[in-house]
């Protein structure tokens, strides 16, 4: 544990938890949780996982859990009630909003914003300066079946560098929304979303350019 670290009332963190400087960890909180896994969970039995490692400058809020093995960058701030799984890393400076589920296996970069109550299913992929509005669905399961034919095709959508999600948008399995892509809220991505194209609709279809004004490259931060 780092210097001047501010622990809560009725805080747990597990043995073998790294945190670094000035570290904020908000009441009721769980840092470290080992997965407990469901008799049906279609998920491997692991034995051993890595530490929570937790940045300096991190806030955890209040009733947040943080699961063994994950990553968490300097200066991200997690809200209340969210959880991050294990084998799940956030980059440095990410706002992780309230309600937040980021699900195992999920890299999330530096800068993002994942708002109120949005779902990031398991083997996702989030580049930098990503935003992501109130509750986005992201899926990873193509079959719904009942076979094991799917066990072996899980995966969650890939979201590069300045992608943009607007509220109660759904993103199907696999699907890459390319740089500086915007995806109109209430939208079903249900196709590849090119470089700078705004889409809108169920399904979604391109719309127009994402105006020069809004590219990453025209901002100041």
């Amino acid at each position: 544990m780092g210097n001047n670290v501010t622990i809560g009332n009725n805080v747990t963190i597990y043995p073998n938890t790294i945190i670094g400087d000035n570290v904020i960890i908000m009441d009721n909180a769980v840092v470290g949780k080992y997965p407990t896994r469901a008799k049906s969970s279609i998920l491997p039995e692991v034995n051993e996982l890595a530490p929570c490692n937790i940045g300096s400058g991190v806030t955890i809020g209040t009733s947040s859990i943080l699961y063994v093995n994950s990553n968490i960058s300097e200066d991200v701030f997690i809200a209340d009630l969210a959880t991050v799984r294990e084998r799940v890393s956030i980059g440095r400076g990410t706002i992780v909003g309230r309600g937040v589920a980021v699900e195992n296996d999920t890299t999330v970069g530096a800068y993002c914003k994942l708002e109120t109550n949005c779902y990031i299913t398991a083997y996702s992929t989030i580049e930098d300066y990503v935003f992501i509005a109130p509750c986005v669905v992201f899926t990873n399961d193509n079959y719904m079946g009942r076979s094991e034919e799917r066990f072996n095709k899980f995966k969650g959508p890939h979201v590069k560098k300045g992608g943009r999600i607007g509220a109660n948008s759904t993103i199907l399995p696999g699907k890459v929304i390319n740089e500086e892509g915007t995806v109109a809220a209430g939208s079903t991505v249900t196709k590849d979303i090119e470089k700078n194209k705004i889409v809108v609709g169920s399904p979604a279809k391109i719309f127009r350019d994402v105006p020069n004004n809004q590219l990453l490259k025209n901002q100041e931060f």
